[in-house]
């Protein structure tokens, strides 16, 4: 499918799960476990699909690991299966990192496998400043359409203020912003650097807080300026909590998008942020985030283990007790029944 297309779906708002990878219980990686995954996703729904990026774990670019481009090879595969057999567009997206040597060149891998974005992380270069970060945001720009990404601390993000996102957003093939700071007040610096730009109608804006889901779906943001009114909406979500239980995500997600805001939606946005706080085990700063993931998959059979690459990365103490508990609570939130039904067929795909 083109580019064009996919982009002009970006744009306009869609579905894109920030996708984990499969492993065996010794730390070798699962091809067909992998395959399944992107299967669950694509049959459930979603209008893109985000790898190499932080829920796939940035190991995945350690020499030693080497399977970057390996995972972007088996869902670029998966992906262009599902396309010819449905006659549907999805965005692919890749996650790159680095600075701007590696940066460009993961850039390029993504290019040469067809991809149609890439999602640019800022985490670990914590020694350069805003003006590298703009510099290299244009080098990778040059090679692919960029999805700019407001990285949360916890995970190795910093403070990026309005100036910055304004300066982003003018980039020619800058085509997204994906904001997970996980805070309020940095969240409208970014809607407002945004709106306030020239290339808004040409930028795609996407919640990466997985704190805040639905709120930040149903909010309308207005900025007055100069007597003129300039309102703007986040039109989608790349989102790791968008990995789990993906068939209800898209679900809500069609349902969202002509809402009003009522008791309802408020109800099911705290639901929500409740769940994902025992997935990326918030009790324990998001040590767990990974390992979160990997157990609900687990448990519903979507992966045949929990393992990620560092061995030591597990379940916190007491999260898989909240995990329990958000299952309980909130049983219409999960996917249960929709993975039962099709597992079997992803597997002997």
């Amino acid at each position: 499918m083109s580019r064009e297309k996919a982009l002009e779906i970006l744009k306009n708002g869609t579905v894109i799960p920030a996708i984990p990878l499969a492993l065996n219980d010794d730390g070798t990686f699962n091809e067909h476990g992998q395959r399944v995954l992107c299967r669950y996703y694509l049959d459930a729904g979603v209008g893109g699909i985000a790898i190499a990026v932080h829920t796939t774990q940035f190991e995945i670019r350690d020499p030693k690991v080497n399977l970057f481009e390996t995972v972007l090879k088996i869902a670029a595969e998966e992906i262009t299966k599902f396309e010819e057999k449905t006659g549907k567009t999805i965005v692919k997206v890749s996650g790159v990192c680095g600075p701007i040597e590696q940066a460009t060149a993961e850039a390029e891998i993504a290019k040469s496998l067809g991809f149609d974005a890439v999602l640019l992380s800022p985490g670990g270069l914590a020694d350069k400043d805003d003006s590298y970060l703009i510099e290299r945001t244009k080098a990778v720009a040059a090679v692919m359409p960029v999805i700019g990404f407001y990285l949360q601390t916890a995970c190795g993000g910093r403070f990026l203020n309005f100036d910055y996102w304004k300066q982003i957003c003018e980039i020619e093939n800058v085509v997204a912003i994906k904001c997970a700071s996980f805070n309020r007040y940095s969240t409208i610096d970014v809607v407002r650097a945004v709106a306030l730009s020239s290339r808004n109608n040409e930028i795609g804006l996407y919640t990466g807080n997985d704190d805040n889901i639905v709120v930040d779906l149903l909010t309308n943001y207005k900025f007055e300026v100069d007597g003129k009114i300039i309102e703007r909406k986040f039109d989608g979500g790349l989102l790791g909590h968008w990995s789990v239980w993906t068939k209800s995500v898209c679900d809500m997600f069609e349902k969202i998008k002509d809402a009003e805001i009522n008791d309802k939606w408020l109800t099911l946005a705290a639901q929500i942020t409740d769940a994902n706080a025992a997935i990326f085990d918030t009790a324990n700063g998001f040590e767990g985030v990974i390992a979160g993931v990997h157990e609900v998959l687990y448990r519903q059979g979507l992966m045949k283990s929990v393992r990620c690459i560092n061995p030591d990365e597990k379940l916190s103490k007491g999260q898989a007790e909240e995990l329990d508990r958000v299952y309980k609570m909130y049983p219409h939130l999960n996917d249960d029944a929709f993975v039962k039904e099709n597992l079997a067929k992803w597997e002997n795909q």
